[in-house]
């Protein structure tokens, strides 16, 4: 696929070397000559530099050629116009804006053909704050991902002595919890995935498991996994920047919150924006005498928010020393990210691969619903739906042990019902139709047309060959 990226920041750059590796034609456009060289002495792209509203600069970056643009410059300006000058003088198939403000939402008539031309506006603050919620609804977790319209959950759990799965095998699972269903789709141990999870494959104490099931099991898979953590109560953020006040915005009142911000102009900010109920300090984050002040000891839970990797893992690290019972940091380097892992940081969020799988879906072949991108890249997690029959696709009509799926790539669950005969989807907010069910899908599980089907994929290698089996035939048309 031939996709043009507009902006080499860090979202720019994330999103430039997850497609670079999946062999995408990749150009970027930046006003910057030293970060686009940057970034191609990395990777194997093309930079062009010039302002990427202008239809000359995109003329000559090969917008006439390209299947999609991200715009992802730091100005939400230049990214809805640059979306409309491709859509409207170069007629480019499909549009993403990167846009902070929440005035402009993808059913904003602003968005449409006669406005700006958007197909998908995609906002990092707003997917990061989405999944840190999902965190602190259940601490136990170490991501918690929404598949099918909310329907299925992916959930990574560490596994912990005590829990009724651990130091068991897996075929020992629907008689341990009975009345759970739930399909264990990889297993990381040391940091390594197991190759070949069979029935005999037993579940041990420090295991990094990914679980499918539906959304409304979510608390008794955990608790299979590991002993039920103290809800989260009170909640201290290091950083009133954009990802801390949506943060703050959303969980109060139903968590105690507390911000420490260094800038008193921002501080004050603040201070009009939310409830008194929340607590604005300045200082800094790193500061022991500020935190024990504070009663950290106290908090169930710790953010690192601020644009600043160092302070967000060196607040995070003392944060735990000095008691905080969970810490999370939000770690913009991929090193970075890596090099805390197994440390006291008990969660390094990069917020580039929080929107990663919001980008995928579009890049995806066949008929994708939602991708989310796991291990810092590595691996997928991808729903997509099945169309045409059995002589017109590879997985419709089909059991899944005949599907041929490559080797560690899994069929975890299957939704039902999210479309009438006619393809029509229905609507889970009322209606009289019927209510989807969820399978938890087997080896002798079949899998029938319009199905949304949730896979598992260890490897970003083995995307393409999971995508062909969704793609139909030029005869279903």
């Amino acid at each position: 696929m031939r996709i043009m990226i507009l902006g080499a920041g860090r979202v720019g750059e994330s999103v430039s070397e997850s497609l670079v590796s999946e062999r995408n034609d990749i150009t970027v456009i930046d006003t910057d000559p030293a970060r686009l060289r940057a970034l191609q002495d990395r990777l194997d792209l093309r930079g062009v530099v010039g302002n990427g509203i202008q239809p000359s600069v995109l003329q000559e970056a090969g917008i006439v050629d390209c299947d999609l643009l991200i715009a992802c410059a730091p100005q939400d300006e230049t990214n809805l116009v640059a979306c409309k000058v491709a859509k409207q003088l170069f007629n480019v198939p499909t549009a993403i804006a990167r846009v902070r403000s929440p005035e402009f939402q993808d059913d904003s008539p602003l968005l449409g053909a006669e406005g700006f031309a958007v197909d998908k506006v995609i906002c990092p603050e707003q997917s990061v704050t989405s999944y840190i919620r999902k965190l602190i609804e259940y601490p136990e977790a170490l991501q918690v991902l929404e598949f099918a319209q909310g329907l299925v959950s992916l959930i990574a759990v560490r596994a912990v002595g005590g829990g009724p799965l651990v130091r068991h095998s897996l075929a020992e699972i629907p008689s341990l919890v009975p009345g759970v269903q739930m399909r264990i789709v990889a297993i990381y141990r040391q940091d390594k995935a197991l190759t070949d999870l069979v029935g005999g494959t037993r579940i041990e104490p420090g295991d990094e498991v990914f679980v499918l099931a539906a959304t409304a099991h979510i608390r008794a898979v955990l608790e299979a996994l590991r002993e039920r953590a103290q809800a989260v109560r009170r909640v201290m953020l290091a950083g009133g920047g954009k990802v801390g006040l949506r943060l703050a915005r959303e969980i109060h009142p139903d968590y105690q919150v507390k911000i420490i911000e260094p800038g008193r102009g921002r501080c004050e900010y603040l201070a009009t924006q939310l409830p008194h109920a929340v607590l604005v300090l300045e200082g800094d984050a790193t500061d022991a005498d500020l935190l024990e002040d504070e009663n950290i000891g106290e908090m169930d839970l710790f953010l690192g928010l601020t644009n600043d990797d160092e302070d967000n893992i060196m607040a995070c690290l003392l944060a735990k020393r000095l008691g905080a019972r969970r810490v999370l940091a939000l770690i913009n380097r991929r090193a970075y990210a890596d090099l805390v892992q197994g440390t006291q940081i008990d969660i390094a969020i990069s917020p580039s691969h929080a929107v990663l799988g919001e980008l995928l879906a579009y890049v995806r072949r066949g008929d994708v619903e939602a991708v989310h991108s796991l291990r810092r890249g590595a691996a997928e997690a991808m729903e997509a739906i099945v169309r045409g029959d059995r002589k017109t696709c590879r997985m419709a009509g089909r059991r899944i042990a005949d599907v041929g799926l490559p080797a560690g790539a899994q069929v975890g669950a299957i939704v039902r019902g999210l479309h009438r005969g006619d393809g029509s989807r229905i609507d889970l907010n009322g209606g009289a139709d019927a209510r989807p069910e969820v399978i938890i899908a087997h080896h002798d599980t079949v899998i029938e047309a319009n199905d949304h089907v949730i896979v598992f994929v260890p490897r970003k290698r083995m995307v393409r060959e999971v995508e062909r089996l969704f793609q139909v035939s030029a005869t279903f048309f």
